[in-house]
């Protein structure tokens, strides 16, 4: 069999690369027939760790046989200047957008490196730690105190996505999410507890194909009852039911990622935080 080709990816920045991350998977998702080594490389922010990111790209060169991919948020020249020595494709996202802002805007940027790092003390960041307590504290049902406070509540089967998307809201989005599982309970009396239904505005469903819902079960539990392809489709069935007699929206996680599960919630429930 012929060995498919592998091309590393470097996320590069002097922060957490997360925005060159976000960025570089929705490049990299329009070739889906190209397999991709992902590598994160965050606080670059030193020249001499800037060579050790060199040395790493040379020797994904060499055990690749492709040149790698660099996608860099880096602002420093020196650094910038150091990385670019590698044998790379090499795509800077700030360079080419800081240029173009500097014309239009008629002053020149700062070139700072990391610019967020006084984060910590800012009131966006406190919002996203009560959001991410809140959401720790309210996930899987846990509790309904302070229910009122949360922004969204997602609903959903077990094991259908509930906790990571609301993580990511709570980090991401500095968003209060609330989650609940669907229990048989439920499903019997095809009605929610009455604290959801109090908040009936707030409440979003998850759902998910009952084949990947059995093959991620099996993982937790298998050769299980709860694992089984036809329990799955018998809790999936009953969750529609029950989110469509009390009209709550809903999407399908199967093959979202959460990212856009968590843009179509927010625009859905009428959300408007900014990731930072």
């Amino acid at each position: 069999m012929e060995k498919v080709a592998v091309r590393s990816v470097f996320f590069i920045s002097d922060g957490t690369a997360i925005t060159a991350e976000t960025l570089g998977h929705s490049l990299l998702a329009q070739f889906p027939d190209c397999h991709f080594r992902q590598i994160r490389l965050p606080f670059i922010d030193t020249t001499d760790k800037a060579r050790r990111c060199v040395e790493q790209i040379k020797a994904a060169r060499i055990i690749d046989g492709h040149r790698p991919i660099v996608l860099s948020t880096l602002v420093n020249s020196e650094t910038l200047a150091i990385l670019q020595e590698a044998d790379a494709f090499f795509l800077s996202m700030f360079e080419h957008f800081i240029g173009q802002l500097e014309d239009e805007l008629g002053v020149h940027s700062t070139h700072v490196v990391g610019r967020f790092h006084g984060i910590a003390e800012s009131e966006n960041y406190q919002s996203r730690i009560e959001a991410i307590n809140f959401t720790l504290a309210h996930d899987d049902g846990q509790s309904n105190a302070k229910l009122e406070q949360a922004e969204v509540i997602l609903v959903g089967v077990s094991r259908s996505g509930k906790t990571p998307t609301s993580l990511y809201l709570a980090m991401q989005f500095g968003v209060k999410a609330a989650n609940y599982p669907l229990i048989p309970e439920d499903f019997e009396r095809n009605q929610l507890p009455g604290d959801l239904l109090r908040h009936h505005s707030k409440l979003y469903g998850l759902t998910i194909s009952p084949e990947r819902l059995s093959e991620v079960r099996r993982e937790r539990r298998p050769n299980s009852t709860y694992a089984s392809l036809e329990n799955c489709r018998f809790e999936i069935e009953a969750a529609h039911r029950l989110m469509r007699a009390h009209h709550i929206s809903f999407i399908d996680s199967t093959s979202r990622s959460i990212e856009e599960i968590s843009a179509k919630i927010l625009q859905e429930i009428g959300i408007f935080h900014s990731a930072e």
